[in-house]
């Protein structure tokens, strides 16, 4: 027997149903007490509990018609969202509900629903409720709805954090195991540091958008609130994807690992870049466990760099000081004028700012962005990802009262520009301040490492043993067991053992292909390396023989297949590419050398490696007269 009440992630509500726990006794349950106790400033529509327990009962019959346990094993595979009760922010279409955008003026009942939710019906989710917002997906304060204002689970005398307001609320009672927000400037990023639960933004493009009310379309994203970050990544993997019927759609996979771009050839640790000077408020406790989240990244073996962030704060300005701004314009221009009084106060003042944007102040803003994306870009030229505060400071409701705009904008001051710049990003509980309050930083990278993103967040998730939620619990140790993953990139293992080695001078092939390191091996005991003339910059060629073999230092990289072919012309003989057996038994593909060109070649196999010999050189020029070897 179960009890719904102690199922919190997705693994739990799996586990139960392979222990053959029934659909309809334990949604019924917890719909139930989501009619019951859950606030009412967290939803905006509830679920009737006979249509909850109705869809329960089609899963039961789809279960009892499995054979045996193997049809039943394969049945939750093939729904790996099998029972699972989850909410959706009230700016995300479903079929026969009302959708509000929390201005009831606006309501309009939809026909279809939104192609995310469609996926998760698809995958077996059963929904339970549409939650609270900020009216038209625009503020980060959650305060800004006729519906009411929830509060954090940690004190109710602050805010949950918005747009998404609800939607974390409901994650962090512990009400849903997921649930669906939108993120244009922060929301599905702010509210999940307030609330201590998982916030997953993709890349703009990677999760469909086609049934989202836009607040920005060009912007939006549908973000993820779980209590783990193996749920939230469970379902990415579900919702992720091309849709043609959404027009912003650019759907790529990534890398798994966060890249290592920069090559640093003497530690294979993450390297995470932090704001130089952090902007936070001591009287939250912000400031000191912003030390200790820090000091947490370096017990994990992190290597953190200060970055200069301005060009960042700049980029974030723009989302609301320039015209884009006009994105959400385009949406209320009619209730604007027609019925100015439905339009929350604080939201029409933030909009209205459009009225006096003209098309030339869009160009020269997207002109504007254009060159400072060059060197925001750059940065991840340094480092593998960024970490910064989700929010420097947890406002109260009446400090929101006071300054409505001015705590808004200060919320967003790390959040504001990543959509902006196409990046991804993860928001993650990291500790507790002295106040007792949640404290969490965010993860940022490239555009397309959801994967590597998710894969790090979950080892931090691990590390920081946090509670999930206001529950008390924390997430199951070890593995998770859940079949799904974000898409990935297919790539080829290559080992590399030359001038490819991180930091020397032909490794920025490898890079500028989105190569990403996976590990530094040896062979197997059975190759002899030779430092080969006449080549620039200095080559080594390895060479597979039947005895007197030696192990020898290689790097392997993750190479995307797409990029495998141009990577091969640049291969010059008498180097070429063929399988390499490595010292714990892989078979992978590296560089080869034919046995012509090692006559007469010095033998260097005793220094273990190619960077052995080269420390070991006491002339930096003696390849200087060498004939180049073309690349």
């Amino acid at each position: 027997m179960h009890d719904e009440s102690t199922l919190l992630t997705i693994e739990d509500w799996r586990r139960a149903y392979a222990e053959g726990a029934s659909a309809q006794e334990l949604l019924q349950a917890r719909a139930e007490r989501v009619a019951s106790s859950s606030p009412n400033e967290v939803w905006i529509h509830r679920v009737p509990i006979a249509a909850v327990t109705a869809r329960a009962a089609e899963l039961d019959a789809l279960s009892l018609a499995c054979p045996d346990e193997a049809a039943r094993a394969d049945l939750l595979s093939r729904l790996p969202l099998f029972g699972v009760p989850f909410a959706v922010k009230d700016n995300i279409n479903v079929r026969g509900l009302p959708t509000t955008a929390a201005c009831p003026a606006h309501q309009i009942l939809a026909e279809q629903s939104a192609t995310v939710v469609q996926r998760l019906h698809q995958a077996g989710a059963v929904l339970v409720g549409k939650t609270n917002l900020d009216q038209f997906a625009t503020g980060l304060v959650g305060t800004r709805s006729p519906y009411g204002s929830p509060a954090s689970v940690f004190d109710p005398t602050r805010i949950s954090g918005g747009s998404s307001s609800g939607s974390a609320v409901a994650v962090g009672r512990g009400d849903v195991a997921f649930s669906l927000g939108t993120d244009t400037a922060g929301s599905g990023r702010v509210p999940a540091g307030f609330n201590q639960v998982i916030g997953l933004k993709p890349t703009p493009g990677r999760v469909s958008t086609a049934g989202v009310l836009p607040a920005c379309r060009t912007l939006d994203c549908v973000s993820i609130f779980a209590e783990t970050v193996d749920d939230a990544a469970c379902v990415l993997a579900v919702i992720e994807g091309a849709d043609a019927a959404d027009d912003f759609s650019h759907f790529a996979p990534g890398p798994l690992r966060l890249q290592a771009r920069r090559g640093v050839p003497s530690d294979l640790s993450l390297r995470v870049g932090v704001p130089t000077q952090p902007f936070l408020r001591a009287q939250d406790g912000y400031d000191s466990a912003w030390r200790e989240a820090c000091l947490r990244a370096q017990a994990m073996g992190v290597e953190l760099v200060a970055l200069d962030f301005t060009g960042l704060h700049e980029i974030a300005q723009l989302l609301y000081e320039g015209p884009w701004v006009a994105e959400r314009y385009a949406v209320l221009e009619e209730l604007l004028k027609n019925q100015p009084h439905v339009v929350d106060t604080t939201v029409a003042t933030v909009v209205r700012k459009a009225e006096t944007q003209r098309a030339v102040d869009a160009f020269r803003a997207q002109y504007r962005l254009a060159q400072l994306r060059v060197p925001a870009q750059a940065l991840f030229d340094n480092v593998d990802a960024l970490m910064v505060p989700t929010a420097p400071r947890h406002p109260r409701f009446d400090e929101v009262a006071t300054d409505p705009v001015g705590v808004n904008s200060e919320l967003g001051t790390y959040t504001n520009f990543v959509n902006l710049l196409g990046w991804c990003a993860l928001s993650v509980p990291a500790t507790t301040t002295a106040q007792g309050l949640p404290f969490g930083v965010t993860f940022i990278a490239p555009a397309n490492h959801d994967a590597a993103l998710a894969s790090w967040g979950a080892c931090w998730q691990a590390y920081c043993a946090l509670s999930m939620g206001s529950s008390g619990h924390k997430p199951r140790p070890g593995a998770s067991v859940l079949p799904a993953t974000p898409a990935v990139e297919v790539t080829v293992a290559l080992a590399v053992v030359g001038a490819h080695l991180s930091g020397l001078p032909l490794n920025g092939q490898l890079l500028e292909r989105g190569a990403t390191l996976q590990c530094r091996a040896r062979t197997a005991p059975r190759y002899r390396l030779y430092a080969l003339p006449g080549t620039v910059p200095p080559k080594p060629g390895l060479q597979r023989v039947a005895e007197g073999g030696m192990s020898i230092e290689v790097e392997v990289w993750d190479m995307p297949q797409s990029a495998v072919g141009s990577f091969i012309a640049l291969i010059p003989a008498p180097l070429g590419l063929g399988s390499i057996e490595l010292e714990d038994g892989r078979t992978v593909h590296g560089f080869l050398c034919e046995a012509y060109a090692l006559q007469g070649a010095p033998d260097v196999s005793a220094y273990g490696g190619w960077r052995g010999y080269l420390a070991s050189r006491t002339s930096p020029s003696e390849f200087s007269n060498a004939v180049p070897l073309t690349t």
